[in-house]
């Protein structure tokens, strides 16, 4: 199973760089997601070997972010139908668009199963190569910029992470290794000063690719310049992706009696991030910006509930669960924003549920999924985190938590509100009129979908996805 889905877009590649038809190669992108969503609920029900290329493994920790990656690639492949129908280019472009695409998956799948921090080294790398392109897709003068600081950026993080990982190959001694398993199997004796240098270049180089401040600074350029379907990847799943190593190398630091150390600087991380999309939120201009901030302040959240631990751990896999979700939504439907009314700025948007009723109140959705609206998963995980602090009584902790979310609740209903139930003018309607077919029903069911999921798994989550919930907060 997990030969295959690491060896189909390989030569899907090929195929696709063969073929340069833009039926096919979006076909092709359909065929690897439904194979790879159909394969992930395979091997996270133990329905097919757990392991096959070695290296490559499926374990409890790792199963939820493969199916979250798995679900949101199928959606945005179902978005993506539509979406590539609307884009002026030869088909020798859309190869290479798609050819980037399935490298940019494969590149997270295989960061995801990787039970060797090395091999994780290796793809979180490749992510940033791939990626590269699709944030640049475009070729204006703002994404060549966004790609350049993407690349330049992540490289910095990357370098700094290998000397992590070199720094916590000297701390262990005679384990000439760096496998996860016998990683945690020797822990405990490794060398503690060189462990916790090691773990704050870790956390600062994977931090840079999962988006944590102070090492954020070119997520908001590429999430708002990439097309909307590689935004949703980007915030949807390739974070995810960062945060798992981050989760591997935070369970050393557990097993080598360092956990107050690591919980520290997650704490100072998570909340610094918190407070720079409070700040920036509050003056955006650009609502794909704006989502890019959303998306920082969830990836503190995350580092926040994994500073925690105990039931926080549990909230964790919850909110990356609805933020994957919620997020994707959110991106996807300001690609139909965009198509409508050419634009992204906000002052530029105005009445949008009146200009497409169904675009309008999926964004108005999104938005009360991603602020935690009664019954959204991140209500639940939320409070739960909170629930956390309170009961480890960090009470300053808590209350600067909850007035930081609740500023950026406010920046982001500001806007969201503005746009959706604004004035429609009649320069607008005529514009509406003209682009308004540009928007299939391909790029309505993604968003309505995982919509609805995000806020049903808030009032029930099935036996057999809690119990894959359970065991991934176990293995932390």
């Amino acid at each position: 199973m997990i030969n295959t889905i690491l060896i189909f877009p390989i030569v899907a590649c090929i195929l696709v760089l063969l073929i340069k038809n833009r039926t096919f190669n979006t076909w092709m992108v359909n065929l690897y997601a439904i194979i790879h969503f159909v394969i992930s609920i395979m091997l996270v029900w133990g329905k097919g070997s757990s392991s096959g290329i070695p290296y490559f493994a499926v374990d409890n920790t790792n199963g939820i972010f493969l199916l979250v990656l798995s679900f949101v690639y199928l959606m945005v492949a179902m978005y993506n139908s539509g979406y590539v129908k609307n884009i002026d280019v030869p088909d020798r472009r859309i190869s290479h668009y798609s050819f980037m695409i399935l490298i940019f998956v494969l590149s997270m799948t295989g960061t995801i199963l990787s039970t060797d921090l090395g091999i994780s080294w290796v793809l979180v790398e490749a992510t940033t190569l791939s990626s590269a392109y699709l944030i640049y897709f475009n070729k204006t003068k703002h994404s060549i910029e966004a790609a350049w600081k993407y690349v330049f950026i992540c490289s910095i993080g990357i370098a700094m992470a290998f000397v992590g990982i070199i720094l916590l190959n000297v701390s262990s001694g005679a384990v000439n290794s760096l496998n996860f398993a016998q990683l945690y199997q020797h822990a405990a004796s490794f060398d503690t000063p060189f462990l916790k240098l090691a773990f704050i270049f870790m956390l600062f180089g994977f931090g840079a690719k999962m988006g944590l401040a102070p090492v954020h600074f070119w997520l908001p350029d590429a999430h708002s310049e990439a097309p909307s379907p590689i935004s949703a990847l980007l915030s949807a799943a390739l974070l995810n992706s960062a945060f798992l190593v981050i989760v591997r190398v935070f369970k050393i630091m557990e097993i080598a009696d360092c956990t107050e150390f690591a919980r520290l600087m997650l704490m100072i991380m998570g909340f610094l991030s918190l407070f720079v999309a409070t700040v920036f939120i509050y003056h955006i201009k650009n609502y794909k910006r704006m989502l890019a901030y959303s998306s920082i302040e969830n990836m503190g959240i995350l580092a926040i509930g994994l500073a925690l631990g105990g039931a926080a751990y549990y909230a964790v896999v919850l909110h990356l669960i609805g933020h994957s979700l919620s997020k994707a939504s959110f991106f996807l439907t300001s690609g139909n924003v965009l198509e409508l009314f050419d634009s992204k700025r906000v002052k530029s948007v105005s009445g949008l549920i009146c200009a497409d009723g169904k675009s309008g109140w999926l964004w108005v959705i999104s938005f009360l999924a991603i602020c935690a609206f009664p019954t959204s998963l991140l209500f639940i995980s939320e409070f739960l985190i909170i629930k956390t602090m309170i009961a480890g009584k960090h009470y300053i902790l808590c209350v600067i938590f909850a007035l930081l979310l609740t500023i950026i609740l406010f920046g982001i209903g500001r806007v969201v509100i503005k746009m959706a139930f604004g004035e429609l003018s009649e320069d607008k309607a005529k514009l509406i009129e003209t682009t308004k077919h540009k928007v299939s029903v391909w790029m309505y069911i993604p968003q309505f979908v995982m919509l609805i999921l995000v806020f049903v798994l808030g009032i029930y989550i099935p036996d057999c996805i809690n119990q894959i919930i359970q065991l991934a907060a176990g293995a932390f």
